[in-house]
């Protein structure tokens, strides 16, 4: 069982980039969750002083957001482990070939069981408030309507290859590489003040199974799957077709010991 073998001698050498991959989603659900009822609970004075409307409110969450991602890729652990935070984030390193296959499987299972404890442990810590409507647990839900499902995955795809283009684009030059914490940051907060409505602005997999599972309920939990997922990995596969020189020293490499 080669792959067993590697994973069990990666286990032994990389154990605190998992740590650091687990703590990611963690974080960005405690965070995410608890900014979310400040913003949006209506007993909240935050909410009642930004008054009725959404836009407002979701471009807040989407500041705090932004700022924490930012604060966690530029950590030097962040930089480490390469922040992935997200199985399609690397899923799709991992088709450009920049995490091994070993590696990149303990990133998804950190990421996941990171998402899922954070959300079991949010759900009862934030329970007085976590329920209301106007929350409804942080989770990600497809719009109403018959259509809605086809809605939030076009959505989700969009995002989602938009964000791994710029992580590429960024990456692979020396002179851009410093300034990709702030990219991802700025697009995250332009995604939840103006994409939310669409998907619910996940782009992430291990984020929607955290709250769905904590809260007992994942409607069209497939897409935030499928829609991150595949556009993630398409969009790496393309871009390592026809992009064939970088233009940094070396393409980025995880987990990399020396950032």
């Amino acid at each position: 069982m080669p792959l067993a073998a590697d994973m069990t001698r990666a286990l032994r050498r990389h154990w605190p980039y998992y740590l650091v991959e687990a703590g990611g989603p963690a974080a960005f659900l405690a965070v995410s969750s608890t900014a979310a009822v400040v913003f949006f609970h209506p007993r909240s004075p935050v909410a009642r002083a930004l008054g009725p409307g959404e836009l407002v409110p979701r471009a807040g969450l989407g500041l705090v957001v932004g700022a924490l991602v930012a604060a966690m890729a530029y950590s030097p652990w962040g930089r480490r482990s390469g922040a992935h935070f997200n199985p399609a984030v690397t899923l799709g390193f991992w088709q450009m070939g920049c995490i091994r296959t070993a590696d990149a499987l303990w990133y998804a299972l950190a990421q996941f069981a990171g998402a899922l404890a954070a959300g079991a442990v949010l759900y009862r810590l934030l329970a007085p408030w976590f329920g209301h409507p106007a929350v409804h647990y942080n989770t990600t839900r497809p719009p109403a309507g018959p259509h809605g499902w086809a809605l939030a995955l076009g959505a989700e795809a969009v995002i989602s290859g938009a964000l791994m283009l710029a992580l590429l684009w960024s990456l692979h030059s020396a002179r851009r590489k410093k300034w990709t914490g702030a990219l991802v940051a700025v697009l995250l907060a332009g995604f939840i003040a103006v994409e939310a409505p669409l998907s619910g602005m996940s782009l992430n997999p291990a984020r929607t199974l955290g709250t769905a599972a904590a809260a007992g309920q994942g409607p069209g939990l497939w897409i935030y799957f499928a829609g991150p997922l595949g556009a993630m990995w398409g969009t790496a596969a393309l871009y390592g077709r026809y992009r064939r020189r970088p233009a940094g020293p070396r393409p980025p490499h995880y987990p990399d010991p020396r950032a």
